[in-house]
């Protein structure tokens, strides 16, 4: 029981780490000369494509089975959301340093909150509410809202706040949605809504021109970090950890991130942005500690 809990939370711990390079491959794209677009259309096609090999050569999953069809369809509508997600967050990375950019997405941590107040009709206990408030100091300070001297891009703030809430709908409809279908297989659907949201946004913002290079270069780490290891690894990994384990050792995606971005980019993180960043990771902790222990 130890050795397979571990084994776990090294999956979902990897899982996280994957998630926090993705800003700072998105930035280093965006500097090669691609469009969000083209970033979002490459991550997506190739994750797609490969999760669909994946699912179909997997046999606990009946992905072409006419049956649950009304889960399947619900599991992409759900999976909208992720397609909104990584379009305005890569437009919030397009405007704004990689490292405010994490921090506004860590916003879905009291969103998802309310969401669960507002949805479930169940007042959050005390420890969430103080850790929804420390969350939002924590945020204050990462982003150096007080930092007369820095210039702030709204509209980078304003899609990295859009991101947040639409992540916050992928994580309440993915522990909502088709529970009964195998985790893989879930996946798959909720990418297939992604994918969509993304070719209708190419279809919106297409210019005349699309370069296929993405496909061979930033594309290949995008969808391997962004879509095709998160979900395998979360899959395997969150049973064997609990809900909330999993949440609180995910959360390592933020500090990676930061660091990435400070050694990859060179960004300058003050010290006043790293207590930020803690004071948003304990809020993870005390959000979750209660239902770990019981785990």
């Amino acid at each position: 029981m130890q050795k397979s809990f571990y084994w776990g939370a090294i999956l979902v711990f990897l899982g996280a780490c994957s998630y926090g390079v993705l800003a700072t491959i998105v930035k280093l794209g965006y500097i090669a000369g691609f469009n969000t677009f083209e970033i979002t259309f490459g991550q997506f096609a190739i994750g797609w494509f490969t999760l669909l090999f994946i699912v179909l050569f997997h046999k606990k999953t009946r992905l072409l089975s006419t049956a649950n069809m009304q889960k399947k369809r619900n599991l992409m509508l759900a999976g909208t959301s992720m397609g909104l997600t990584g379009v305005f967050y890569y437009l919030c990375v397009k405007n704004v340093s990689v490292s405010l950019a994490i921090v506004l997405l860590m916003q879905s941590t009291w969103m998802g909150v309310v969401t669960e107040w507002l949805i479930e009709k169940q007042r959050p206990p005390i420890r969430k509410v103080v850790a929804a408030i420390i969350v939002l100091i924590g945020t204050t300070l990462a982003a150096q809202l007080f930092n007369s001297e820095l210039e702030l891009n709204l509209t980078g703030i304003l899609f990295g706040l859009i991101a947040a809430v639409s992540y916050t709908v992928t994580v309440f409809a993915s522990g909502k949605t088709a529970l009964s279908l195998p985790a893989l297989e879930r996946s798959f659907w909720m990418l297939t809504g992604g994918f969509i949201i993304v070719l209708i946004y190419g279809a919106i913002t297409f210019s005349g021109s699309f370069n296929a290079n993405i496909l061979l270069s930033y594309g290949i780490p995008l969808a391997l970090f962004g879509t095709i290891l998160p979900p395998i690894l979360f899959a395997y990994g969150m049973p064997s950890t609990g809900t909330a384990v999993g949440t609180i050792i995910g959360a390592v995606e933020l500090p990676v991130s930061v660091l990435m971005a400070y050694f990859i980019l060179h960004e300058v993180v003050q010290l006043g942005q790293w207590v930020g960043i803690l004071l948003i990771l304990s809020a993870v902790v005390l959000m979750n500690y209660k239902q770990a222990r019981l785990n």
